[in-house]
């Protein structure tokens, strides 16, 4: 643990006005700082005073006109009133000399319950909090690096499975008492257990009958060939193995047997792109212009590829020599945030909802190991930013909600909405200013391009349903990666998003 005295850094050349105040900063552990923080007695009672002297003007004592009471009885009337205000004004001001003059980078709010902090009658006033911290590190060299960047070309046969695979969406489906073959449809529930016992269950949910079904904390491989063949109201019985992720040590690894009840079997049949169908789908005019839209979106995907690849290498350059821990707690609670701006990424970068769900349980089955990464790279991308005054504007912001909105299928402003009630747009701006220190770097950067590998194997179908296997305590843990709006609901929106 060690520990630094900021008292005369900030209070040597201060003003007049500026508060005065004694700092004593302790480093418990990585990335915590417990901070002690005493105001000598003169500036409590100045703040007390500049306190009195705004309110006896106007203060309303009965039997006394307005502003007409004598200050004694004023102060006594209203101590209680003044001392809260003068706490608060205390705590902000001091908090707010911290930020700028500690040498540490908070990455969260103060850890202190307001009401516990009491202002003294007399004597100075001290508290103290506890706040998590910026890693303190060299910044790395970044110019100059060899880099490879992989060019990958869409082929018309990719825009046709990718077409494919989007109308699904909108065909119609069937019940069918026939026996289930892959691409139908199941309505499903299951049951989990663990040597006979049920640990969870599943409600009932529709899923693709693919190779592998993935839950937020399991897969089920063989989830095709288990139950190819099945028909309404039949059960099979299966194996789901439980991910490397999870916060159960012991659990990580294991098999679970698991039932699954067919409720009903549905058979997809592709709509006909008629000139009216095309409209309802996104106001297309042709199937032309729905295949560019779908070129489009592939493209975005292959720049996501290429800019994950570039910034892989990035990084895995800038980290090689950084050594800082970083605390369990902290990682596991970032666990969520890192999460849901990976959602973010998903959506600007064209891919639709049944990837990203996809993708959300790959991520939280191998969560600490994925986190504690990204938190690396944030933390030195986020020190370089500061340093190079990398920062997003708000053209920045517009052009993101743009692609995540066209790619949601809903308007700008609804998509804005949700990011600010849900907290996401801090999410949103890392976003922007990692990619754009990326982009800076690899500016800078000596880049030998190649073709991108196409894959030789043909990768296992995987359908994935937000379900813990596992009891979890906070239902919360994994992002919505997907709005609640029907694809149809707001078909007028691309056109007005267009315009």
């Amino acid at each position: 643990m060690s520990t630094t005295d900021l008292s005369d850094g900030i209070d040597s050349a201060a003003p007049a006005a500026t508060l005065q105040l004694d700092i004593k900063v302790e480093s418990p552990q990585a990335c915590l700082r417990h901070v002690v923080v005493t105001i000598p007695r003169a500036e409590v009672e100045r703040y007390l005073q500049k306190e009195y002297d705004e309110l006896v003007p106007e203060a309303q004592v009965p039997g006394f006109r307005a502003g007409r009471a004598p200050r004694k009885l004023v102060e006594k009337q209203f101590k209680e009133r003044v001392i809260d205000r003068v706490k608060g004004s205390l705590l902000m001001d001091s908090l707010s000399k911290i930020t700028d003059d500690a040498p540490f980078s908070a990455i969260s709010e103060p850890d202190f319950d307001y009401d516990s902090i009491d202002l003294p009658d007399d004597g100075d006033f001290r508290f103290e909090f506890k706040v998590e911290v910026r890693p303190e590190f060299k910044t790395p060299e970044i110019k100059d690096l060899e880099l490879t960047r992989s060019v990958e070309e869409i082929t018309e046969d990719e825009v046709s499975e990718s077409l494919d695979s989007l109308l699904r969406r909108y065909g119609s489906s069937e019940p069918t008492d026939e026996a289930a073959i892959l691409g139908d449809k199941l309505l499903i529930t299951a049951k989990f257990k663990k040597d006979g016992q049920v640990v969870t269950e599943m409600e009932e949910e529709t899923v693709d009958l693919v190779d592998v079904l993935t839950f937020s904390d399991a897969r089920c491989d063989g989830f095709g060939e288990l139950m190819t063949g099945v028909k309404e109201g039949e059960s099979r019985t299966g194996k789901v193995t439980i991910g490397q992720g999870v916060d159960d040590e012991e659990m990580r690894g294991q098999e679970f047997d698991v039932e699954f009840h067919v409720v009903e079997v549905t058979r997809y049949t592709k709509p006909e792109m008629t000139p009216s169908f095309l409209l309802d789908l996104g106001d297309f005019e042709s199937v032309d212009e729905l295949r560019d839209f779908v070129r489009d979106s592939l493209t975005r995907q292959a720049e996501y590829r290429q800019q994950q690849d570039l910034r892989q290498q990035v990084t895995q350059t800038l980290t090689a020599d950084a050594a800082f821990e970083l605390p369990p707690d902290l990682v596991r609670r970032q666990t969520r945030r890192e999460l849901e701006r990976k959602v973010l990424e998903f959506r600007r970068s064209g891919f639709s909802e049944d990837q990203i769900r996809n993708f959300v349980n790959a991520l939280r089955q191998n969560a600490q190991a994925s986190t504690e990464s990204a938190l690396r790279e944030h933390f030195i991308l986020e020190q370089i930013a500061e340093e190079q005054k990398v920062d997003a504007d708000e053209s920045d912001y517009d052009d993101e909600i743009e692609l995540i909105a066209e790619q949601s299928d809903m308007p700008p402003r609804r998509v804005r909405a949700r990011l600010e009630k849900s907290g996401q747009m801090d999410a949103l701006r890392n976003q922007i200013v990692e990619r754009k220190v990326v982009e800076m770097i690899t500016e800078q950067a000596k880049i030998t391009e190649k073709p991108a590998e196409k894959e030789t194997e043909k990768k296992a179908n995987e359908f994935a349903v937000y379900h813990n296997v596992l009891r979890f305590k906070d239902s919360e843990a994994i992002p919505e990666a997907k709005y609640d709006n029907n694809p149809n609901e707001e078909k007028d929106s691309k056109d007005k998003d267009k315009s």
